[in-house]
């Protein structure tokens, strides 16, 4: 599919749902390849065939972020197929039960770590030689309000957020002056995803934006070639 990111190379995480999965879509609609990656290999595979329906171009990569080498394996797959990376979507989250600060449960307190800081610092760590060697490579990380503005009974998933965009301002700032690499911090906002009904299980999802509303807005990050840094939050 011929468009502005054709020859490019993308990487998705937790592409089988939500908004990762609509930001592959879009990737791939404008002429990307996309490794969509993610846990459940039924729905990365309904994904990859809905790019290729389209006439897009993807492959899934499986993997567990949480486990001890996932973040490597994906790294050593990809850097034995391809070059470069031009683009990197941190996507994956995980959401710990909303409660008091006093009762968050240590066992999904560790997952979210994992998941949302441990996994971010490898996934920059094991992709940074790919994303140097692209001539325009954009990393885009996907948080939250409540990581820079803290809110009651959010304390578990807010810590790990505001690590989380202190590890991509920091590593923003760190390859600003060696290399090509773009950097964005986007807060989706009020978006339709499962995330967002396991912490709001009483509210409307048609009141609130689709994700495929936010894959636009990544898309065209991708495309824009803007070099400064950017910290985006969508309208409601």
């Amino acid at each position: 599919m011929a468009g502005p990111l054709e020859g490019k190379l993308a990487l998705v995480t937790g592409a089988s749902k939500g908004i990762g999965a609509a930001t592959a879509r879009a990737l791939a609609a404008q002429g990307a390849h996309v490794v969509l990656t993610g846990r459940d290999v039924r729905a990365l595979e309904t994904v990859e065939d809905a790019i290729h329906e389209a006439g897009g171009s993807a492959t899934i990569a499986p993997v567990d972020l949480g486990e001890s080498d996932g973040v490597a394996r994906l790294a050593q797959a990809i850097a034995g197929r391809w070059d470069t990376l031009d683009l990197l979507v941190i996507n994956a989250a995980y959401l710990p039960t909303l409660t008091p600060v006093t009762q968050i449960d240590a066992r999904q307190f560790g997952q979210a770590v994992t998941t949302n800081i441990l996994a971010t610092q490898a996934l920059l760590a094991s992709f940074d030689p790919l994303l140097k060697r692209a001539d325009r490579a954009l990393v885009v990380g996907l948080t939250s309000s409540v990581g820079a503005a803290p809110r009651a009974y959010w304390g578990a998933y807010g810590a790990t957020k505001a690590a989380f965009d202190n590890l991509l301002e920091t590593y923003a700032q760190e390859v600003e002056k060696v290399s090509s690499i773009r950097v964005a911090i986007l807060d989706p906002g009020r978006t339709r995803t499962a995330m967002r009904a396991k912490a709001y299980p009483g509210e409307d999802p048609a009141s609130v934006k689709p994700p495929e509303s936010v894959a636009e807005r990544i898309a065209m990050l991708a495309i824009n070639a803007d070099s400064r840094f950017h910290r985006v939050r969508l309208e409601e």
